[in-house]
């Protein structure tokens, strides 16, 4: 498999993208709302599913909540809505088995307007469910975005009986949906920084520059799929003075190095992808499936599973693998290193400097949250289309300027197979200093059966 990038990758590559830890913190204190340079939802496609999975990565981006890398509630918001839309479309006419509602709607309906009320109520729900230290501005522009998305969505739809039946089917879907997720246990919160940190060599302790643990009680918020958080929990992670460990010590110390204070092997070509894949997971990868969805011409009905399934899985996927992260608890590779004179492994040398790529995140290493969410995308995909033979290119947010999404000539990759996609996002973790590779492995085939198991268990085809 080749991959074929559109543009010449430079040699100094830069992004200006902020850790999770960092960039909440910061919101608290700026109080301003993110502005995208360049809206997802700019490409017209005539499907008002799709459309509204482009309105709620605005939402998302406006809400502060993709900027400030919380995926946990980005992922949950947006499953919540997808879910609403298809339950909304099957009322109408039952193509797949419904999620939440049962009922069937009556006489002639808009689908149009049914989608744009479902989506709607939910998107305003969850971006006002927004927690601390979220700030007041950002939930407002975020619920501004989805408003003005509805005036246009609504406006498009002929008044009439139709009209209002489909808009009272959506409110009626939307209010199932959001009754079914209230106390799931998304109110956890977001900084703890009481955690107890680990003081055994191995054992996780807050990342350089982070003074708390990222949400440690994610792991217990309701799924959506499965049954319970620890379903498809992977094993433990390797011991400090195996040849695996080693393995991985020694290659993310010398590929995942910032290049600057740190010395790196890494190429101009690795810097990119380590870049590429920086940016939120449920914002990429639902960018990603617009882009196939749109190629592949689905309909409205046809999106709406897509899309469900896709986000049902992600967000479960968060919810899995920070049940694993919590559990095994298992140090970052910045910790590591700089402590790898305590490790009782001869065959791993310590760096008290080495600094990775990026500031790494306040949370565990094993598994790859990352890993994960490339994971259930796949696998998601895969068992949709049938096939992990599925070409499609996209481009990404947190490449440096004049090469992201936002700018006129964006970097766009493009891959022949799903599966090659998901490899690179989980490798890129590597390259940016953020995981051990045994970490990553885990993560994909966490992510895998997570999606699997999605596709095979929920919104069946009725035919």
């Amino acid at each position: 498999m080749t991959l074929r990038v559109t543009k010449r990758p430079t040699t100094q590559l830069s992004v200006v993208v902020t850790t999770v830890g960092v960039a909440i913190a910061a919101l608290s204190v700026a109080g301003s709302p993110a502005t995208a340079a360049s809206s997802p939802s700019s490409t017209s496609t005539g499907n008002a599913v799709i459309a509204w999975n482009a309105r709620a990565g605005d939402a998302a981006l406006a809400a502060c909540i993709s900027p400030a890398d919380d995926p946990l509630h980005e992922s949950r918001m947006y499953a919540m809505m997808h879910l609403a839309v298809h339950d909304a479309l099957n009322a109408i006419d039952r193509r797949s088995q419904p999620y939440a509602y049962h009922e069937r709607a009556h006489g002639k309906t808009s689908p149009d307007a049914a989608v744009a009320a479902a989506a709607r109520d939910v998107l305003v729900a969850t971006v006002g469910q927004l927690p601390a230290p979220f700030p007041t501005s950002c939930r407002d522009a975020g619920t501004a975005s989805v408003l003005a998305g509805y005036a246009t969505a609504l406006g498009a739809v002929p008044d009439g009986p139709a009209k209002a039946r489909g808009v009272a089917l959506g409110r009626a879907v939307a209010a199932k949906i959001l009754a079914l997720r209230a106390g799931d246990g998304s109110d956890t919160p977001l900084i703890d920084a009481g955690y107890p940190q680990g003081t055994m060599p191995g054992k996780y302790r807050f990342t350089p520059g982070s003074t708390f643990a990222f949400a440690p009680g994610w792991g217990t918020v309701k799924p959506f799929t499965l049954r319970t958080a620890d379903q498809f929990r992977p094993g433990p992670s390797p011991a400090l003075t195996s040849a695996r460990y080693t393995r991985d010590f020694r290659e993310v110390k010398r590929l995942g190095g910032d290049g600057v204070t740190t010395p790196s092997a890494r190429t101009a070509q690795q810097t990119q992808t380590a870049l590429f894949w920086l940016e939120s997971s449920p914002l990429a990868w639902n960018r990603l499936t617009r882009g196939i969805a749109v190629d592949k011409h689905l309909d409205a009905w046809a999106a709406a599973r897509l899309f469900g399934l896709l986000n049902m899985g992600m967000a479960d996927g968060y919810v899995a693998t920070f049940d694993t992260k919590y559990h095994d608890a298992f140090w970052r590779p910045v910790t590591a290193i700089r402590a790898a004179g305590t490790d009782g492994n001869d065959a791993t040398s310590p760096d008290p400097g080495w600094t990775p790529l990026r500031p790494t995140p306040p949370i565990p290493d094993y598994d790859s949250g990352h890993a994960v969410q490339g994971g259930v995308a796949a696998a998601v995909l895969r068992g949709f289309f049938g096939t992990d033979r599925v070409s499609f290119s996209t481009c990404s947010r947190t490449l440096p300027a004049a090469d992201s999404c936002t700018d006129a000539t964006p970097v766009v990759r493009h891959y022949s197979r799903l599966s090659q996609a998901a490899e690179e996002n989980g490798l890129s973790r590597i390259l940016i200093g953020f995981h051990f590779r045994t970490a990553v492995q885990a993560g994909l085939h966490h992510g895998t059966h997570i999606g699997s198991h999605a596709v095979e268990h929920y919104l069946r085809p009725t035919h």
